[in-house]
């Protein structure tokens, strides 16, 4: 049978990052909407270069395996486009052969208000407003930042990796911190080693993830010639004893991660570029580098992003509609 969408790993995303639209940006804040349509009708059978999400998005879809009906990922476009200038992202979908049906064409409002309504445990877009939104309402969303990461096609493991604090967990231990400085955080952590953190916004996404991967061990267990395919990464600033309720957080989930890195301040980077992540979450812009080798997603959460929400939610100007 089938999986309804309610046990699907279910991933929402924008065309901004699905494919490369530094163009037709361009031709939208230059010129506005109405040439920005012109332009989109005029190249819509020409096909847009894949984008920061698209090895990401490419990888996760190949654990769909359609002629046995195990099809336990599912891939929403969610756009802020209008149906119009959006069959341009649409054809070019066709045309890369990624199985993705389901699209949702808003007109310049809000996409991320459907996140919920596709069971959605991730929204990726590189809009700065569509995610800071998503946040603030509680929903699970990144932005994914410039790259310069030449995809392996020949590749075919999806790694990914996640950052602790804010993105997996909450941002309790964060503002601990904030106020009381490295010292303070330790104690505070040692003091609540065995207590489990309350889920961040990705904790869902890591959770789904690790449930598909349980059912890829069962294949390989009855196939020998089947290949995993996905592999998981923490990488933390935390070192010891901050690490202990790290252990007790994802015990108390029933998560297990392939590997982890307590790195104690260590530049993460260095780290990345050997595990090779096909995208990288994390609530801190120091810890990402713009136009960096490493696939990266900024989660707006926590203190760090506290003052920018507000800045948001006092009303900041949203990016042209093909940003979403």
């Amino acid at each position: 049978m089938p999986f309804p969408i309610e046990q699907k790993l279910v991933v929402a995303v924008a065309s901004s990052a699905l494919f490369d639209l530094t163009e037709s940006d361009r031709v939208y804040r230059e010129k506005g909407t109405d040439a920005y349509r012109e332009y989109q009708r005029a190249r819509e059978d020409d096909v847009l270069k894949p984008g920061v999400a698209f090895p990401f998005i490419r990888r996760l879809l190949s654990l769909n395996h359609p002629a046995d009906r195990d099809e336990p990922v599912e891939v929403i476009l969610l756009s802020r486009n209008d149906p119009d200038t959006g069959l341009r992202v649409m054809n070019s979908i066709e045309s890369h052969g990624l199985p993705i049906s389901r699209a949702v064409f808003v007109s310049g409002r809000d996409p991320f208000r459907y996140i919920e309504s596709f069971n959605a445990s991730l929204f990726l877009s590189a809009d700065e407003a569509s995610v800071r939104g998503a946040i603030m309402n509680g929903l699970p969303a990144g932005r994914v930042l410039a790259s310069t990461y030449t995809d392996d096609p020949n590749d075919r493991e999806l790694r990914i990796a996640f950052d602790f604090d804010c993105v997996l967990a909450d941002d309790e231990a964060e503002r601990v911190y904030q106020v009381e400085g490295l010292d303070g955080f330790q104690q505070a952590e040692v003091k609540r080693a065995l207590e489990p953190h309350n889920p961040g916004p990705l904790k869902r996404l890591l959770a789904e993830i690790g449930r598909i991967q349980q059912r890829e061990i069962l294949k390989a267990e009855r196939d020998a010639q089947y290949q995993l395919i996905i592999r998981t990464a923490i990488v933390t600033s935390r070192n010891a004893p901050a690490h202990k309720r790290v252990v007790t957080t994802l015990r108390s989930w029933g998560i297990r991660v392939d590997e982890t890195f307590f790195l104690g301040g260590m530049d993460k980077q260095r780290i990345l570029r050997e595990f090779k992540p096909h995208l990288f979450f994390d609530d801190q812009l120091t810890h990402l580098p713009e136009s960096g080798p490493v696939p990266s997603v900024h989660v707006p959460f926590g203190p760090a992003n506290t003052a920018v929400r507000e800045t948001a939610a006092a009303g900041v100007p949203k990016g042209p509609k093909d940003a979403a």
